[in-house]
């Protein structure tokens, strides 16, 4: 029930950066990963107690429990 990392390279295009779209087993649907859910992942540490550490190296426990937490907070 592990979650799927896909990346999607913009390379040679100034400006663009490079999103990762991760699968949602225990909700069925995916999620990208944009400079925008740096908001509510900031969020999800503090109301956690968490020191900050990046998204892509939580366990992969603690990014299901975060996208569990995301569903419940759009």
């Amino acid at each position: 029930m592990g979650m799927i990392l896909v990346l999607g390279a913009a390379a040679g295009f100034p400006g663009c950066a490079v999103h990762a779209r991760y699968y949602d087993s225990a909700h069925n649907d995916y999620h990208v990963w944009v400079p925008a859910e740096r908001e509510p992942y900031a969020r999800w540490e503090a109301e956690q107690h968490r020191s900050h550490v990046d998204y892509k190296k939580l366990k992969k426990e603690d990014q299901q429990a975060y996208w569990n937490w995301r569903h419940d907070h759009p």
